[in-house]
């Protein structure tokens, strides 16, 4: 997975590439927790994900959680096996979903 981080008036965007699962879904969580404090929005663009297991999707609902009293999270540009895996599971009703 490679991660590039933007921001722009505490708007945090995460850009996404390749695969969040057990091994770098921790790498995922250690980068949010670094912009945190500053975050009022956080934006994963996932344009260039591949692939999301149930260790990426708890970082994910942990994030969501967390920026929920603030703008909140957005998750951008799903690919289709990801969508796929957001719809099974039931959070495309919970998470805030932009094409």
């Amino acid at each position: 997975m490679i991660l590039n981080v933007e921001s722009e008036n505490k708007t945090y965007t995460i850009k996404i590439s390749g695969r969040i699962d057990t091994l770098t879904a921790p790498v995922l969580q250690s980068e949010f927790e670094k912009i945190e404090a500053d975050a009022d929005k956080v934006i994963f663009d996932m344009t260039e994900a591949e692939y999301i297991s149930s260790a990426g999707m708890r970082v994910i609902v942990a994030v969501h959680r967390a920026m929920a009293p603030k703008d909140g999270l957005v998750l951008r540009h799903l690919t289709k096996n990801v969508r796929t895996i957001i719809n099974l599971t039931g959070f495309s009703k919970v998470l805030n979903i932009e094409e």
